[in-house]
């Protein structure tokens, strides 16, 4: 059998304004960065567990910055 496809959550910088929705409803995915714009975690895979908090993060950016992929 092959990998099972996993989820993974992207912060498009040019996007970001600096609202941390996404930090604020998945701290467990995102966090600011220096700048105070969202940047993912480690390397942006959703653990089992959190895929509600990825889709909330995404269904909750006012620029549609965070973005969730299929690998």
């Amino acid at each position: 059998m092959g990998n099972p496809i996993s989820l993974r959550v992207r912060v498009d910088g040019e996007r970001c304004q600096g609202h941390n929705r996404c930090c604020s409803l998945a701290p467990e995915l995102f966090e600011a960065d220096d700048l105070g714009n969202a940047r993912v975690k480690g390397d942006g895979r959703v653990a089992p567990g959190l895929e509600a908090k990825a889709k909330l993060a995404v269904a909750n950016c006012p620029e549609h910055a965070v973005r969730l992929t299929h690998e």
